[in-house]
């Protein structure tokens, strides 16, 4: 649903392009979170902040072989097509927001499973 969403933001003009960039990193954070579930909170936002600033700034390197890789579908979508600060702050508040979210619904879970 969440990258159905994100690709859907960039199909419609009129949602900001910053909301699918908030949804990338919702779903990093739920990638993350699927994969260590063995592992605490602070980690998983940490990873997941990483792996979204990682790909970020990696937008900033322009060899050939990445403008190409960026030029496909794949690359366009995972790798992103250029640098800007404010995908970092979209990144960290989808992050946040995705773990606000997950305890409030644990809370939710704990308490009716109590």
């Amino acid at each position: 649903m969440t990258i159905f969403l994100g690709i859907l933001s960039r199909k419609i003009s009129q949602i900001p392009l910053i909301t699918g960039d908030f949804l990338y990193a919702v779903m990093i954070y739920l990638l993350v979170r699927i994969v260590f579930t063995d592992k605490k909170a602070l980690y998983i936002i940490v990873v997941s902040l990483l792996i979204c600033y990682s790909i970020e700034f990696l937008q900033l390197y322009q060899g050939n072989w990445m403008i190409e890789l960026r030029k496909t579908l794949f690359g366009r979508y995972v790798l992103g097509q250029g640098f800007l600060w404010s995908d970092i702050l979209a990144y960290t508040f989808g992050i946040a927001s995705a773990f606000c979210i997950e305890q409030i619904v644990l809370k939710y879970t704990n308490r009716v499973s109590a």
